[in-house]
């Protein structure tokens, strides 16, 4: 019997400097899929797997971030006394009780692996955890971190997310290095962060979705700069496995978006879109308009 997963981290101090101008004012995270934040959705993600505590790695001008989640008094009466009773529900849902969220800072940007150890005080030391990035957004039929816990409540150790990718792109990841493929679980013998496509031991990369336990973060307290002179997060996992705590990647059912770059933003964009009854119909409308004037173009 495994220690249930109650608590996730949620590392966002990152500037956001892709999306710039728009985040001169605007923490990234705060942006809007259709109408709802990128980190609703991650939140929404981590309720659906059980997460009881939220804990938010922040940096220097996140304040918009930290009141999203917070009780809008003026605004919830205003729609209270115009009768607007779904809206009000609907803003409802975006609060967090209190207590049940913390916020932690990076002071400075030293890397995934820093901003996780950043929170380390609020783990116990026999209790694992999660940690979304809510750049990679998931559409699934089963939350991908459901799907996880899942799986961790049959093996336990530490599991990370994996998709296949392809190899001109293998680069951009931490790559899995397999001891034993079991279909949905892989068994882990290896981590290589952003390895050389020739170099690389597999086309399955880690994105951003962990089950790690306290191991980690003590191994994080003695990690120095890895690749690219950031403190790595699949370093500390990696140590795991040398010292024969296990590793699993899940192969997640569904589509991940990454929605740090632009293009992966207006894809997810047009798919959630497509994916809302009252949007669809004239969303489809369009983009075949669209495709059809470029084909006459042609």
């Amino acid at each position: 019997m495994h220690n249930k997963v109650t608590k996730a981290i949620f590392p966002v101090a990152g500037l956001g400097t892709r999306f710039l101008p728009a985040t001169k004012s605007i923490p990234k995270e705060i942006m809007t899929l259709v109408d709802r934040p990128l980190i609703q959705y991650a939140i929404d993600e981590a309720r659906a797997a059980g997460i009881k505590e939220f804990i938010f790695v922040t940096s220097r001008g996140k304040g918009a971030l930290e009141d999203y989640f917070d009780n809008a008094p003026q605004l919830e009466a205003e729609l209270r006394k115009k009768g607007k009773n779904d809206l009000l529900d609907l803003l409802k849902s975006t609060n967090m009780e209190s207590g049940a969220i913390a916020y932690m800072r990076q002071h400075k940007p030293l890397g995934l692996g820093h901003a996780v150890w950043c929170a380390r005080r609020l783990i116990a030391n026999d209790e694992p955890f999660a940690v979304i990035l809510p750049d990679d957004v998931i559409a699934s039929e089963t939350p991908c971190l459901q799907q996880m816990v899942e799986a961790y409540e049959e093996v336990g150790g530490n599991m990370v997310a994996a998709m296949e990718v392809p190899k001109d792109r293998i680069k951009a990841y931490g790559v899995l290095d397999l001891e034993e493929d079991m279909g949905a679980l892989v068994k882990v013998r290896g981590m290589v962060e952003k390895p050389e496509p020739e170099a690389a031991p597999s086309n399955l990369a880690v994105i951003g979705r962990y089950i790690l336990t306290p191991g980690v973060l003590q191994n994080l307290s003695k990690m120095k700069s890895g690749s690219g002179g950031e403190i790595q997060l699949t370093d500390a996992i990696a140590e795991e496995i040398a010292q024969e705590r296990g590793v699993y990647g899940y192969r997640f059912r569904g589509q991940r978006f990454d929605c740090g770059s632009k293009s992966g933003y207006l894809q997810a964009t047009v798919a959630f879109a497509l994916a809302r009854d009252e949007l669809r119909a004239d969303l489809m409308g369009y983009l075949k308009e669209l495709i059809s004037v470029e084909k006459a173009a042609q």
